[in-house]
Parts: structure tokens; sequence; C-alpha cells
């Protein structure tokens, strides 16, 4: 069975929107030159004129496996991408970097035939072509691994990934191969599973499998590792290389600078939906590279000592057990927990391990045996629902921002009804006052820079980052006494990484009580006090930060360790 509709195979995957609507000539280098790089190891973003780089390839390698010239892609209130130039070698690992919004998925999707450039031209192989549809993509050997999954929740994982191929292979002998596949990348994977039942680590598997069962000649991979422990990204990138050294090219779209230093061969910077500069990634440091996507120098995280004094417990836990909520799934066992006001508790693990469970049980949306089980500020509730929880000042971001975190097609305004009700937006006899609601996401927008093009825009127009500077800026905004937040900065640019993790940090100064899941465990060194780890839904004993370190609790991670 083959489905080739794009607008179902990636239904929940957002236009990336960018604010510029800037225009201008664009003066191109010629076709096939050798690239120039300056001093520093970068090539130019324009030239007075206005025009934008490419990222030639070097003399004397033939035709480049993808060229993109002049592309140009506009939304009815933006533009997202301005006469983009881009050259792709057989065998290269290119990075595409650039801010939320620069129009690099845009620019990706393009290529894959999800949606189409409104001028310019593709050429793959040294030919024009058009890519009308995902179906045209893979015919030419393109696969890809979207940031936002491409998955149908009630068909099993061999099911996902048979329509995804096209393939006639007996169902029996695609299973074989996805198990085989999945042992020898460490994704692992069981092809009888279905997709509602998957952590979102589980799904970004799924989705790797899927392409890595294509044999592409090009890959895309949008942000693959967003969701990988520390342990299994090197084996990853041990594979990519494997696949570039076999001659396939891979276009790759991270905002882990340092990942891309380690992996990449060149990189092409965008910035309002303009290429302003091409590198070698490895001659320059990750901060450096920062600076060239955000155009600025990069916003600095501080922090204050945690006091000596133990605070006042928020939210504790007490031998609380969960069984799983289905065949596959991770039940909680005996989790122990205090959360004290004024720290950052950060919660480590491999995607899969229970932290989905535990979210839900900390924030109602699953409930404990006994109301004392989980307590927040001083009462008993856990026997109480969500919406309970929040009127004593809880507040959530969860993992899954299109569809729990937000509703893709409702607007912005609307969205942060979902949540901030309590704030003064109800009337008596339960009317909402919208101009309250709309102030209120106004202030949200500006307060955490949210891209868009309004607060009526609708949360599926939005960049992955810049919805969740909305979800994160419309749960702040609440002033919380506890807050919950799982993968805070999945998907989003170091600059708003590096805003989110400050708000977390400020909001932990005036005294509340945060809790982190989170994946990235450079993130959680960053901001958190004490850190614990979730491994086969058992939560170990929280350690200070200065008592550990990423390689432990990488290996307490992987099981090796206690």
């Amino acid at each position: 069975m083959i489905l080739d509709n794009p607008r179902v195979i990636n239904n929940h995957d957002p236009i990336e929107h960018n604010a510029t609507t800037a225009t201008g000539g664009t003066a191109h280098a010629p076709m096939g030159e050798a690239e120039h790089l300056s001093a520093n190891g970068t090539t130019p973003a324009s030239s007075k004129t206005g025009g934008a780089a490419h990222a030639s390839l070097a003399a004397g390698q033939g035709p480049a496996r993808l060229k993109l010239h002049a592309i140009r892609k506009a939304w009815p209130t933006v533009l997202a991408n301005d006469d983009v130039g881009l050259e792709v070698a057989p065998g290269e690992i290119h990075a595409v970097l650039g801010e939320n919004g620069a129009g690099k998925s845009t620019l990706v999707k393009i290529i894959y035939g999800v949606i189409q450039a409104d001028s310019g031209e593709i050429q793959w192989e040294g030919r024009p072509v058009r890519i009308a549809h995902p179906a045209d993509a893979r015919a030419l050997g393109i696969g890809m691994v979207f940031q936002h999954f491409s998955l149908f929740e009630t068909l099993t994982v061999a099911e996902n990934i048979a329509l995804g191929l096209g393939s006639r292979t007996p169902m029996e002998t695609l299973a074989e191969r996805i198990i085989e596949t999945s042992r020898r990348y460490g994704l692992a994977l069981d092809p009888r599973r279905h997709v509602h039942e998957l952590s979102v680590g589980e799904r970004q598997r799924v989705e790797i499998v899927r392409c890595l069962l294509q044999s592409p000649r090009l890959l895309i991979m949008d942000e693959p590792t967003s969701v990988l422990p520390p342990q299994l990204v090197e084996p990853l990138f041990q594979t990519l290389r494997t696949i570039a050294s076999e001659g396939c090219s891979i276009l790759y779209i991270s905002h882990k600078l340092e990942e891309i230093r380690a992996l990449c061969d060149r990189a092409t910077v965008m910035r309002a939906g303009r290429v302003t500069a091409t590198c070698r990634p490895a001659e320059h440091s990750a901060s450096e590279l920062a600076e060239m996507m955000i155009g600025r120098e990069l916003p600095r995280v501080t922090r204050a000592a945690v006091s000596a004094v133990a605070p006042e417990v928020l939210l504790a836990v007490d031998k609380l057990t969960i069984p799983p909520s289905h065949r596959y799934g991770t039940g909680l066992q005996s989790i122990q927990l205090a959360l004290h006001a004024g720290e950052i508790l950060g919660i480590a693990g491999i995607s899969g391990n229970g932290q989905t469970e535990l979210l839900d049980a900390l924030c109602g949306e699953s409930l404990a045996e006994r109301a004392g089980q989980v307590r927040l500020c001083g009462q008993d509730v856990g026997r109480i629902g969500v919406a309970g929880r929040r009127s004593l000042g809880l507040a959530t971001v969860v993992e899954e921002r299109q569809g729990r975190g937000a509703v893709p097609a409702l607007s912005l305004t609307q969205n942060a009804l979902l949540t901030a009700s309590r704030q003064g937006f109800l009337r008596g006899g339960g009317l909402v006052d919208r101009k309250a609601v709309r102030r209120f996401t106004e202030r949200c927008i500006e307060r955490f820079s949210v891209r868009c093009s309004g607060p009526e825009a609708l949360a599926g127009s939005l960049s992955g980052g810049n919805l969740q500077r909305f979800i994160v800026g419309r749960e702040l905004m609440q002033s919380p006494r506890v807050l919950l937040v799982a993968q805070p900065t999945w998907g989003v640019d170091v600059g708003a990484a590096a805003f989110i993790r400050q708000s977390l940090l400020d909001l932990r100064e005036r005294a509340a009580a945060v809790l982190v899941i989170s994946d990235d465990l450079d993130e959680l060194f960053e901001i958190c006090d004490r850190i614990a780890v979730i491994a086969g839904g058992k939560l170990s004993a929280p350690r200070p930060i200065a008592d550990t370190d990423e390689a432990e609790i990488g290996l307490m991670m992987a099981g090796a360790k206690g």
C-alpha cells in the first residue's frame, strides 16, 4: 500500500513562517564555481547588492548531487525563502544552520516535495527536476527524517514503515529487516507495536529506520538526535559517516552546534529566509557558529547559587506506583521525590523509560492509588485531576507541543485560553473576556519573542521553536508555584534555548519549584541544582550537580550504574 498525499503523510508538520518581507536582487556565484572562503573560514553573506551566498562545490568534483538556485517561497504574511542557493556534493555531510523561523524547514520541505517553491530551480545530479510530491523525491533517492513525525498512530511500526517505503515486501520479511536495521544502529524497535503506544524518542527511531531502509542517495535529517541519549549519538554519527563514505549525501539540520562541528563537512547559514554565509564548522567554535546564526552575540545564561538551607517542599511524591497503561508501556515503581521552592530538579533518562508516565502522574492526567502519594503546595492531590492541580498553582509544559501543548487548528489566543483561563479571562456566567485573552496573548508574543503574524495566527502555522516559545511563555506568565517542563528546548535554536533556560532560572529565583525532564544532559547540568535518573520506571535519588558529572549520569541512564 502506498500513501501519496503529502498533506496526510505530514499532517502535523507546521509551515515554517519567518518574520521578514525583505526583497531585493540576488547575485549568485556561477554554478560549479569553486568555493571561496575568507580568512576566517566563511563565505560572505552577500554582496552590496543584497546577493545570497552559495554553498558551492569544489571545482573538479563533477555535478552536485543536489543544487538549488534562487529558491523563493512566500506565504501571505511572510517571505520564508528569499533567493536561496545551495549545493550538496556526493558523499558530503552538509549542515543547514539558522534560528527558528530562518526558513530551514521550508527549504527542506521544498526539496522533499511537501511544498512547492514559488520560483527557482532544483537540479538533481546535473539535470533540472520538478519534485511535486514526496513520492517524486523518494523515486530520485531522497529520504527525509522529519522533526515532527510523519506517522499514523493507529498503525504498527511495520505498517508505518511499509507506507513510507511503498513496499510490497511481505510484512514478516519487512519486520525482520526492521529488527535487523534497528539492532545494527542501536535504535531498538518492536515492529509489532502501535505508534500510539510509543514515546516521542521511539517515534523518532521509526523515522530514522524507515529512511535507512530506503538506501537513499540524499538523506535529509531534521534534528535527528534531539531525543537520543548521549551514548547513542556517536554510534549514529558513525552510521552517517559510513553512509556518506558510500556516496550518499546527507543534509543535516540541528541546533546542537557541537554535533555539527563534529559531523559536518560544510554548513550553510540562513537568517530571515536568506543564505547569509557558508563555512566549515570544524574551523569555528560553537559560539562563533551561534553568532553567525542569530547575527549577534549569543545570550549568556546566568544563575545564582542555591541556598544551603532546604526551603519549603512544594511537590512531594511518596512511594508512587502506577502500572503500565498499555501492553508496551512503562509503569512507575515506588517513586520518591521532593521538589523544593527555589530549586530546579532535573530528571534525565533515555526516552521510553517512564518520563511520560511520571509527568502524567505529576500533572494529574493519571491518578495515584491514594491521595497522599502526591502532595502539591501542602495539599494531598493524588486523586485530583489536572484542573484541580492547576488551581493550586501548578503549570505544565508537555513534551508534545503539537496536539497536547497546543491545538494546531486554533489561534494563539484560543490556545492561551486553554490553560490560562484563571487569569481573569472569565466573566460571570462563564463568558470569555476576549479582549483580556488577546492582551495576554500579545504580551506573551512580545515578551517571549514569538515570530508570528499576530495573536490570531494558527498554532500550526508557527515553526517548532516559535511554538515552544509561546507555550513556555503562556505557562510562565501564569506565575506558577510549581512548573513541570518536559524537553523545554527540543528543536529550539541556540538563541531561543538560552532564553527559555534563563526564563526557568528566573522563575526559580522567584521561589518557584521547577522540575525539568530532558534528554539533553548539557541542558540539565547548565540549569539544574540537583539531577536524578529515571530508568525502567524507577527514579534514582537526586544528586547535587556538583557531586556528579555527565559521564556518570549517562551510565545511569543506560542502566550500567545504579
